[in-house]
């Protein structure tokens, strides 16, 4: 998928796992999403039950036919599995109940053994596979272990990082400790997606970009790298895909984690991101989801313009993050008609 030059641009929808509201194609199963919100109101009873992670997952490839059905679930998924207690708690987000900060607590975290922990992401993805058939590209997607561990520092989302940059800085080893088991598990969990059925998987590492350059290097991409070239020796011809949010302090470092292609936000201009990333690079993205809120002109220029800076090979298109709430269905529709149209 990321290395091939197709005759007509591959189109995905953002993450299936958000926790606020469903992702491109969801929004427009909207009322069929929101009647399962109704009947099972906890997140994770949602993502963690094998016939509502298909029905969530299909809906928008049965509205749309995009050319990958993303797998709906979450980045903490794996966090019980690690004894690491935690809820995703409406209108609040995610909450750990016990935030780890000594090498005693780090001692408590288990490392990640996907098949006992969430057997039903693996039922959930063979499912996928066969329901969609080859007509599209089933995706997985996990955590990256600097991410991971910022939410389960913080104990849930936060807007300065102070907690985890205070272990950063003044206890690093005891940070490296918890990114080495983040690491080492996120590689089990990516092999068994693939094994399961995962023909891509994506790798968020959504709070990478709160560090510094030189911290990135030292605290995220070390176990990064680690975790591509671990799953590589065993899944060759897995393509890795890796996301940063607000990536442009970053965007040369991030080839370097060997990963198979960048997903850029819309932050970085899809021309200026392909000169810095380098021709052999394939990148994903990047349109606004704001953009959906303009005309179904303004909506064609900006699709247009992203795919012509992207180049006519490598080019995977989607939006540079998840759908914002109020976005009218027709321009959803109208993103993937005129995407869908678009041929080399």
């Amino acid at each position: 998928m990321a290395n091939c030059r197709l005759f007509r641009i591959p189109i995905v929808t953002a993450k299936a796992g958000s926790r606020k509201t469903p992702s491109l194609a969801h929004e427009t199963s909207r009322e069929s999403y929101q009647i399962i919100c109704e009947k099972y109101p906890s997140f994770r009873e949602r993502s963690e039950n094998v016939d509502l992670v298909v029905e969530i997952s299909l809906q928008p490839w049965k509205v749309f036919k995009p050319d990958g059905v993303i797998l709906f679930s979450d980045i903490l998924t794996p966090l019980s599995g690690m004894n690491i207690p935690f809820d995703i708690v409406k209108g609040k987000g995610p909450v750990i109940f016990n935030p780890p900060s000594t090498d005693a607590d780090i001692d408590q975290v288990r490392e990640f053994v996907p098949e006992e922990s969430v057997p039903y992401v693996g039922e959930a993805l063979t499912i996928l596979r066969k329901e969609v058939n080859n007509e599209a590209a089933v995706l997985g997607f996990v955590g990256a272990p600097f991410t991971l561990a910022s939410y389960v520092v913080e104990g849930g989302s936060s807007k300065h990082f102070t907690k985890i940059k205070r272990l950063a800085f003044s206890q690093p080893k005891v940070l490296h400790a918890l990114l080495q088991k983040f690491a080492t598990s996120m590689v089990k969990y990516i092999q068994f997606q693939a094994n399961s059925g995962a023909q891509a998987v994506q790798i968020f590492d959504s709070w990478a970009t709160v560090l510094s350059p030189v911290d990135f290097e030292e605290f995220s991409m070390p176990y990064l790298k680690q975790i591509v070239d671990t799953v590589k020796q065993t899944h060759p011809d897995l393509p890795l895909i890796l996301y940063a949010s607000g990536s442009g302090g970053l965007l040369e470092r991030l080839p370097l984690t060997g990963v198979d292609v960048v997903s850029l936000d819309w932050t970085v201009d899809m021309a200026e991101g392909r000169r810095r990333l380098g021709p052999g690079m394939a990148v994903q993205g990047n349109v606004d989801p704001g953009v959906l809120f303009g005309s179904k002109e303004f909506i064609t220029n900006r699709i247009t313009d992203t795919v012509r800076k992207a180049g006519n090979s490598k080019h995977i298109l989607n939006l540079g993050h998840g759908i914002k709430v109020g976005t009218a269905e027709e321009n959803v529709a109208h993103f993937f008609e005129v995407a869908q149209s678009i041929r080399y």
